[in-house]
This record gives C-alpha cells, sequence and structure tokens, in this order.
C-alpha cells in the first residue's frame, strides 16, 4: 500500500475526530461477530494503516497514531508501517497494551470513540473499568470512518450451501434442541449467537462470506421454546435451504433485524450470550433491565467434541491432504534438483495445484505461510507479489523453508507445518530441528486427565525446549474445526491463556501440536500436526480417574534430514519410526511414481 495514501487517510480520520470533537478513536481488527477472519467491508484497520497481520489493534489521537500487535508480527509490523507516521506499540509483558496507554495519556473529560458494531462486550467492559476511573467517556453509537472511507467495499453476497449429508452426522433439529438444553441447563429464556461458525455448525449450512473459513454472516437468535430466528441476507439463500431450515425450526429474517428483534425482549427474559464474541452494536436497542447470562455458548462446546462418524470422515481428509503434500514435495524437491529458481510464492500456488484435485477439496484454510531463512522466523509471515523470496543458496551453504499450510474439505479442515532444507544445512540447524522435535514428540505421547484445563499440558511439550532454554512466543495448540474454522475453541494448548473449565480437554476434541523455535534474521522451526483426543485404551490404573491421550491423524513425513538422532533418546526415536510407518501405511496405495518414491524415501526408519 502506498504509504502517503496511509498518511492521508490518517489525517482524514484526524479531522473527523476534530469535527465530532473527539479526542481519540480505537480501531480493532473485528467485525460484528468478533471474527478471525474479516470481509473487506470490516477492515477498516487495514484500510488505515496497512499493516495486514491478523491481530491488531490502532489508536489515533491528534498527535499520536500507534498501532498493538504482539510478538508473532513485530518484525512484520515494523516494516509495514515504517515512514506511515504509525508507531509499532509491542504486546508484551508489564508492557502497557492500548487502554493502559490510553487511560495514562488521556485527560480528564476526553472521549474515545470505538465502533461498537466491532466492539464485543467483554472488551467494552475492560475499556470502562480503565476509563471511569479517569473520567474518560468511550463512545460506542458513531463509526467515524463513514464519512472517510468513501470507496469502502459491499458486504459479501455469496450463495449458501449445504454442508453435503454424507459427511453430516448429526440434523440441524437436533443440534438446536441439544442447544436449548443448554439454555434450560444456564437458565435462560433466549440466546443470541453472532459467532459464525457455532451457526455454520448448528444450521449444516456453508458459505463463503470470510476467506478461508466456511461461513456466511449472520446471527441467531433462539427462545426455549420453538423460535430461532436466523437473520441474514435472505437473497444468499435458495428456495430450497429456506425450506430446509423451516422444517429443521428456524425462521428467517434481514441480517440487520437483529437490533429490533432484542429490543422485544421484556425484563422477565434471560440472554444467554458470550460477552467475547456478541459486539455492543448488537444490542443497541435493548431495554436496559433485560436480563443476562454471560457464558460461553452451548454449541461451542457441542461443535468441538466431533463424533466418531466426523472423526472417521477427518482422517480421511488427512489421507487425501496427505496424499497431495507427497506430491507436492515430490515436484518442489525434483524442480528445486533440476536448478529452477523457485519463489516462496511457487510455494503457495504449487500446494493448492495439488490439493485442488483431491475429492471434496474447497479452498485453503488459512494464508500459506512459505518463509524461508530469517523469513521462517516470522511466525504468521506471508509472502506477497510486493514482498517474498526465492530459495537460493550459496555453494556449500544451506538454509530452512518453514511452510505451515492447511485446507479445508468438505469431510474436513487440515493444517499441517513441515520444514525442509534447501542446500547444505548445517548442524546449528539439525540441533534446533531435533529440539523442536523432542517437544513436539513429549505433547504427542502424552496422557493426560479427562477434563483438564487445556492450557495445563502446554508445560507438557515445552520441557525439552525449557530445559534446552529454548522457547517460542506462541501458543503450542488450537482447536481445529470440522469443515469450518482452522482456529476453534474452546480448547487451547498456551499457558498464557485463562484456564476455566470451559477449556477442558475432552474426547472428540482435535487440536493442533505445533512447537517452534525461531531465531531472529536466521530461521524458524515448527513442526505441526493435528490430534484427537481419545480414551486411553489399555488403562494400566483405573483408580484416579479416566486419562486421555492423543491420535495423531496428520499423515505426512516429518524430514529427517534435519535430525541429529544423537540429540533423541530411544523413546523419541521409536515413536517417529512408528509415526513414519503409519503415514507409509496410510498413503502407499493413495499415490504413485514420484510421490510415491518421495513418500518411501522419506519414511524409511532412522
Amino acid at each position: 500500500m502506498n504509504k502517503q495514501s496511509i498518511h492521508d487517510r490518517i489525517d482524514n480520520l484526524r479531522a473527523a475526530l476534530v469535527e465530532q470533537d473527539l479526542t481519540a478513536i480505537i480501531v480493532p481488527s473485528a467485525d460484528p461477530h468478533l471474527s478471525e477472519y474479516l470481509p473487506e467491508y470490516w477492515q477498516a484497520r487495514l484500510w488505515l494503516s496497512g499493516f495486514t497481520g491478523s491481530v491488531g489493534t490502532l489508536v489515533v489521537t491528534a498527535d499520536f497514531a500507534g498501532l498493538w500487535t504482539d510478538s508473532r508480527y513485530w518484525v512484520h509490523a515494523a516494516d509495514q508501517l515504517a515512514d506511515t507516521g504509525i508507531s509499532l506499540q509491542k504486546l508484551a509483558p508489564k508492557q502497557p497494551n492500548h487502554i493502559d496507554w490510553l487511560a495514562d495519556h488521556l485527560s480528564e473529560g476526553d472521549s474515545v470513540a470505538v465502533d461498537g458494531n466491532v466492539l464485543s462486550i467483554a472488551e467494552q467492559d475492560r475499556l470502562l473499568s480503565a476509563f471511569d476511573a479517569h473520567d474518560i467517556t468511550l463512545i460506542t453509537d458513531r463509526d467515524v470512518l463513514t464519512d472517510i472511507w468513501t470507496d469502502r467495499p459491499a458486504l459479501p453476497t455469496a450463495k449458501l450451501y449445504v454442508h453435503d449429508a454424507q459427511f453430516v452426522a448429526q440434523s440441524a433439529a437436533s443440534k438446536l434442541a441439544a442447544v436449548r438444553t443448554g439454555m434450560t441447563d444456564a437458565g435462560a429464556t433466549h440466546h443470541l449467537l453472532s459467532s459464525l461458525d457455532d451457526i455454520a455448525w448448528l444450521t449444516n449450512l456453508r458459505g463463503a462470506d470470510v476467506d478461508y473459513n466456511p461461513v456466511f454472516l449472520a446471527h441467531l437468535l433462539i427462545d426455549l421454546k420453538e423460535k430461532a430466528t436466523l437473520f441474514l441476507d435472505k437473497n444468499k439463500v435458495s428456495s430450497e435451504i429456506e425450506q430446509s431450515l423451516k422444517d429443521s425450526g428456524f425462521t428467517l429474517v434481514d441480517y440487520d433485524g437483529v437490533q429490533e428483534a432484542l429490543g422485544g425482549l421484556t425484563p422477565e427474559d434471560l440472554l444467554l450470550l458470550d460477552p467475547s464474541k456478541v459486539a455492543v452494536g448488537t444490542l443497541s436497542k435493548m431495554v436496559d433491565n433485560v436480563g443476562f447470562i454471560e457464558q460461553m455458548a452451548p454449541s461451542s462446546l457441542l461443535k468441538s467434541v466431533k463424533s466418531d462418524a466426523d472423526i472417521d470422515h477427518v482422517r480421511e481428509a488427512m489421507r487425501q491432504d496427505g496424499a497431495a503434500l507427497c506430491e507436492f514435495f515430490a515436484t518442489f524437491e525434483q524442480r528445486l534438483a533440476n536448478g529452477e529458481r523457485l519463489s516462496e510464492l511457487d510455494v503457495d500456488s504449487i500446494l493448492i495445484e495439488v490439493r485442488s484435485k483431491q475429492p471434496n477439496y474447497v479452498s485453503p484454510s488459512f494464508p500459506t505461510i512459505a518463509g524461508f531463512n530469517d523469513n521462517g522466523a516470522l511466525p504468521h509471515y506471508r509472502a506477497t507479489p510486493e514482498k517474498f523470496s526465492y530459495l537460493d543458496v550459496s555453494e556449500g551453504e544451506g538454509g530452512l523453508l518453514l511452510i505451515d499450510s492447511g485446507a479445508q474439505y468438505q469431510n474436513g479442515t487440515t493444517d499441517i507445518t513441515r520444514v525442509v532444507g534447501i542446500g547444505q544445512v548445517s548442524s546449528e540447524h539439525k540441533r534446533d530441528f531435533s529440539t523442536v522435535l523432542k517437544a513436539h514428540v513429549a505433547l504427542a505421547r502424552a496422557n493426560f486427565p479427562d477434563g483438564i484445563a487445556s492450557p495445563l499440558i502446554d508445560a507438557i511439550c515445552r520441557a525439552p525446549l525449557w530445559q534446552a532454554q529454548m522457547d517460542y512466543g506462541h501458543g503450542t495448540g488450537h482447536g481445529v474445526g470440522y469443515f469450518l474454522n482452522v482456529h476453534e475453541g474452546p480448547q487451547v494448548i498456551a499457558y498464557s491463556a485463562s484456564t476455566p473449565k470451559e477449556r477442558a480437554m475432552k474426547a472428540g476434541m482435535i487440536s493442533s501440536n505445533e512447537p517452534g523455535l525461531y531465531r531472529e534474521g536466521k530461521w524458524g522451526i515448527r513442526i505441526e500436526n493435528l490430534m484427537v483426543n481419545m480414551p486411553v485404551k489399555q488403562p494400566t490404573e483405573t483408580e484416579f480417574g479416566d486419562f486421555l491421550n492423543f491420535e495423531t491423524v496428520t499423515y505426512c513425513p516429518i524430514d529427517t534430514r534435519l535430525v541429529d538422532k544423537s540429540l533423541l533418546t530411544d523413546i523419541e526415536v521409536e515413536w517417529l519410526n512408528n509415526y513414519h510407518s503409519q503415514v507409509y501405511a496410510e498413503l502407499n496405495e493413495r499415490v504413485s511414481g514420484a510421490a510415491l518414491k518421495w513418500l518411501t524415501e522419506r519414511t524409511k526408519a532412522i
């Protein structure tokens, strides 16, 4: 993006603040559904700042503009914000976040605007808690960008489609009944859902309103008796889908009708909602004395626990993905061996080409991360036509290429990270890779109590790295949806996360296992597989409660050419060899020619 354009936009925003008698504005990375990936209409922070990362908060005052983001994006953000007049503000322990900064730098009587349509109830509570003590006013009932973002994109209009029935184990009507049971348990008379993956799961519908996630813009208001109102653009809905929804107990109303419907609730009603997944603006017409029950939506847990049938479909999707990756790596390595000059962008295009040949393929599940050498040290790096690297090494030298990619299939969502060596890799490369592998194996082999808070098991994975006085700045694992969002809660394997009972590990959940190591300016390493929580098959003890362990369901070789076997224990070597034996067994009949030769070579025991 042109840096002068950013200066102009910030200047215009400051003029709008003056005109509206505002001291500051907060522009988060969010939409009315608090989504991770946003329709273009809601990408205000990107439009204003030019920063393309998925997480970041922009604050602008008369004499300051700063963007807060976490360690995954520091180098990336510093590059994109250079010469824009926007300073990078690093989110880190003991450093002020944007709320702290505003509370410290504004004066009594000042006012801060943030569009309530993209502000969660939970975030509003945090802002009010900080601002009230300083007599700073929070204004959420206006969109300051209305007059300056004159070419704002329109809302998406993609048609809805049905999640293929052969891959759906539970009807929409039965899912709706299960949600109502959760409402009864919570004591609610009504329940509001704005999170798009919950709505897609509950209706057994999919869409294309958001890149990478097969969801559609909608809100859903459910009562305990018989009414479930789905607010969406009805032009996206075919007559067949509309009839199916009606048969399942859903009524269709226009997307912008949700505020009016909520305005009809009375003081006798109790509305269940997740304050982190509902925007303030959605509740703008509610009367003040309607009661709230603020907790995780019942569908969030129901969705996270996959059925046996779902898991079988996911295993098949993983086999398809593994076969595609065999073709990818065989093609990729042969082209390099032939002397062809490839770039990080080529990695993405080849991956899409081979995956799109697989049955039930829909799209990538997130933007491919292909980072060579120092770019690999940026955990969420993304090559663009404006800035990318070629996979070039000098004679006698080598480098590491980190590839984090995934796909949406009707029968599952995939997410995998592998690292490959280019040229002559060093002993330092192998030491770092082997240490990360030790961490990956530690978690893959773990047993843990059924129902344990997921953040608590993070230390199991990090222990080998901590022992070597190494660490990484991101979480170890996230939940993964079933032909839905590649990042799905409630479970998260990250010691920095809170540990409420809602994060409990349950059988049937799918999570990633992705420890890493990043040396800024040198290289990055991450090894990622997806795993299913399974009951321990043959318990050796029973008096201490039920235990779970992981079944790894990603089938793709880990590059043993980067392994220093002397750094692994016998148990770790056995795990790696057993894993590769399973990968070969799952994939060898699905590939042929160069791909089969590559698979056979890469799954040899060490």
